[in-house]
């Protein structure tokens, strides 16, 4: 199962290695180091099974303006490194635990967002237009469009070759799925994206053979640097420069690179182990001093920073691996095809993997996934669909920061609901208190005391509170003053939980210990 789905994740990786290195401000062969890096030694060190990690289109802003601020790219280099080492020290100290404060909802919303964005950033290279980078993901493109005028831009531009190629890849992926399709045992081992990929390629040298004029031009196939010999191959390595290791613009970069990075890595690791179909949970602490060895060695041999990407991570488990022998051997696949056969590589049309990415888009953000969270109630299903939204109208952090803001006023919102319970039997009223009720709950505790009517009997239930704000006890001691004077008989039941708070003391008041509770 691994070996046919690193050659899926391989194929995915390389366009986007390529794309976010050009788009970052560096060589393309620093996003191929990336890719090697982390197929290679973070998927040695890390525990999780399934995730990939590599260059990631989340950190290009970050990239793109650090290597024009610092003096050299040797220095950006050298951040890169410095990031690594806080990143294991984050590892060290526990800190991966963040990511399990992410609620689930956010996180469904995050994988259909990055479905979505899949399909619309891929459908205008699967037509030919590649004018946007290979995995972009933020709304406004660097090349002034946003995701959604790319896309009309597109059907303007349409290559015929490009749209046959995409077009017929998409429907063997879709052939592929079906049961008798994976009964073949050949087809077992030869997986579909692996068939479009030959299937483009043999289409485009028909065309070349056949109809020279709508042949395929070198911009829609992929582009590896070529190296003519082996001291140029190993010149494409980049050192870092240590002499800059007391320029304070290089600490603040590795710093910030170290910080966004192992935020991306928690939250791709949190989403793809809701992918797993094993149910795994991969150790959050080990995987940050993996991303942070893996950073250190991709910026000691001149490499982009790197993170756990759920798109390769998506494309992997859709590919059926198993193990995390397949992103070690992913990044092993990387490393030979790009020493000893970049020509062939150079050969793959990117319509054909932007048909293989579309398609694990579309798995991502099934509409089912969508029906299923509407079903669970609107405290659920509101926080994954403006994640869903945010990510797709912003960028990936930002759009997981807003949804993580719904959802805590959902949580807040049913803590209301619950905290305080109200019940009558005609002109009997019993308040309870339950769980903790924080200064958040004060607005209703106030309400609910103000509409108990006059010459009633009203019994205040605090035994069931483990925590109880000062200010919800103020409120309660205001009430307790003029209650009188709507002869309102109070009982307030207390327990050793709550022994501590000071409540007035009326003749009218009656206190009684429930401790027993």
């Amino acid at each position: 199962s691994d070996l046919p789905s690193a050659i899926v994740v391989f194929l995915v990786a390389i366009p986007l290695c390529l794309g976010i290195a050009v788009a970052s401000g560096l060589n393309e062969f620093s996003g191929l180091i990336g890719g090697i890096v982390g197929g290679i030694v973070v998927g040695m060190i890390s525990g999780s099974q399934l995730s990939v990690s590599g260059p990631a289109a989340g950190l290009t802003a970050i990239v793109a303006a650090a290597v024009i601020k610092l003096p050299a790219v040797e220095a950006f280099f050298l951040a890169v490194v410095i990031a690594g080492v806080f990143q294991i020290i984050l590892g060290i100290s526990k800190l991966g635990v963040i990511g399990d404060y992410v609620p689930n909802s956010v996180i469904k919303g995050m994988l259909a967002a990055i479905g979505v964005i899949l399909i619309l950033k891929q459908i205008p290279h699967l037509v030919g237009y590649d004018k946007d980078f290979e995995g972009d993901e933020t709304f406004i493109q660097l090349s002034g469009e946003n995701t959604f005028s790319s896309l009309v831009n597109s059907l303007n531009h349409l290559t015929p070759v490009a749209v046959l190629i995409g077009i017929l890849g998409i429907l063997i992926l879709i052939l592929f799925e079906k049961p008798w399709m994976k009964k073949i045992k050949i087809f077992q081992i030869l997986s579909g994206p692996l068939v479009v990929v030959l299937m483009g390629i043999g289409i485009n040298v028909l065309t070349r053979d056949m109809s020279p004029a709508y042949v395929l031009d070198p911009s829609h196939l992929v582009n590896i640097p070529v190296a003519n010999s082996a001291a140029e191959f190993i010149s494409f390595f980049k050192l870092p420069d240590w002499s800059f290791i007391s320029n304070p613009d290089v600490w603040i970069t590795a710093v910030t690179l170290a910080l966004v990075a192992s935020l991306e890595t928690l939250l791709g690791l949190e989403a793809i182990d809701k992918l797993d179909p094993m149910k795994r949970v991969s150790p959050t602490n080990r995987e940050l001093v993996a991303q942070g060895s893996g950073n250190i060695v991709s910026g000691l041999l001149g490499g982009l920073p790197l993170t756990s990407v759920v798109v390769r991570s998506s494309a992997n488990v859709q590919a059926g691996a198993k193990t995390k022998l397949s992103t070690i051997l992913h990044g092993l696949l990387i490393l030979v095809c790009v020493a000893f056969l970049p020509g062939l590589l150079n050969i793959i049309p990117k319509a054909a993997l932007a048909a293989v990415l579309i398609y694990t888009g579309y798995k991502l953000a099934k509409p089912s996934v969508a029906k299923g969270y509407f079903k669970k109630g609107w405290d659920q299903f509101m926080p994954f669909m403006i994640t869903l939204l945010a990510i797709v109208l912003t960028d990936l952090l930002k759009g997981v920061l807003i949804g993580i803001g719904v959802g805590i006023f959902y949580v807040i919102r049913e803590n209301f609901r619950t905290a305080i319970f109200v019940v009558n039997d005609n002109d009997q009223y019993l308040i309870r208190l339950r769980k903790d009720v924080s200064f958040f709950s004060k607005p209703v505790l106030k309400s609910n005391l103000e509409k108990i009517p006059a010459k009633s009997k009203l019994v205040i239930d605090l035994s069931r509170a483990e925590f109880i704000d000062k200010d919800v006890i103020d409120t309660i001691n205001d009430f307790l003053v003029h209650a009188h004077l709507k002869e309102i008989r109070v009982t307030v039941k207390k327990s050793l939980y709550n022994e501590s708070h000071k409540l007035v003391d009326r003749n009218d008041t009656m206190i009684v210990d429930d401790s027993a509770h």
